[in-house]
């Protein structure tokens, strides 16, 4: 079985579940197509709040499903398409998810794992995970747009012990480098993750959207740059919408906003 990505629905929350059985979620090359078609067909549903991705048998992802890499690792252009059609095209998709993305990392979360991850916005494990990329053991260096991603999210410093010297790094390590938003036990991991989307739910739609944009564009900027014009020219178009004005009624009326 070559695995799958799983999508579902749950009213404002959309699931997005890595499953491989017997090789803990590793990615397949058909899986990172399935990742890119799942959060691609997010983008039409108007009404999601916030997307939720986990693996399904015991971890998050162990990294690449390794049984297939002879089929396409040893011809440049085959190699070539993998990395910068299957596997980039799964990462950018996720990269452009306009609603927030909620990590759910138990158990291992290697290589392909770690990709994924850093393309969620809040980034939440048990205290059972383990990180890393050892790759090299394999004989095969991280693809260079994987690892801009890395090194932008996960910190340099932390990609170099990954990739030179095969490090893995617990949970705890991973939160005190600032990768992981929140580590818990393992058996609160799911009621963890389901408040968080619930928090995100409650908050106004549009303004997550607005900041997921604001967010993506200004990435790797440096923090004494102007934003880009384009960006400035409309941060404030949503003044007069309904969801504005609804967040500072409430405020001032002493209720809960309605969005």
């Amino acid at each position: 079985m070559a695995g799958q990505v799983r999508l579902a629905l749950h009213g404002p929350v959309a699931r997005v579940t890595l499953s491989h059985p017997g090789k803990l979620d590793a990615m397949s090359r058909a899986m990172w197509r399935e990742l890119r078609d799942a959060f691609l067909a997010l983008q039409d549903q108007r009404d999601l709040r916030c997307a939720v991705i986990e693996g399904s048998n015991g971890g998050f992802c162990a990294g690449g499903d390794i049984a297939e890499y002879p089929q396409f690792r040893f011809h440049a252009d085959s190699l070539r398409d993998f990395h910068e059609q299957d596997v980039w095209g799964g990462l950018s998709a996720m990269l452009a998810c306009e609603v927030p993305v909620v990590a759910k990392i138990d158990g291992a979360c290697m290589g392909a794992g770690i990709e994924i991850a850093c393309c969620c916005d809040i980034r939440i494990a048990g205290q059972s995970a383990r990180f890393g990329a050892p790759i090299a053991r394999l004989g095969f260096p991280m693809a260079p747009r994987e690892a801009q991603l890395v090194a932008a999210v996960a910190g340099e410093a932390t990609l170099r012990e990954m990739l030179l010297e095969a490090v893995q790094l617990d949970a705890r390590e991973m939160k005190a480098r600032g990768f992981l938003q929140r580590v818990v036990p393992n058996e609160q991991l799911a009621v963890e993750v389901q408040a968080t989307a619930d928090r995100i739910c409650a908050l106004a739609p549009q303004a997550a959207r607005m900041n997921k944009r604001t967010l993506r564009r200004l990435a790797g900027r440096s923090p004494d740059a102007a934003p880009p014009a384009d960006l400035l020219a409309r941060a404030y178009d949503y003044a007069s919408s309904a969801e504005h004005r609804e967040g500072i009624s409430a405020f001032l009326e002493k209720r809960t906003p309605r969005f």
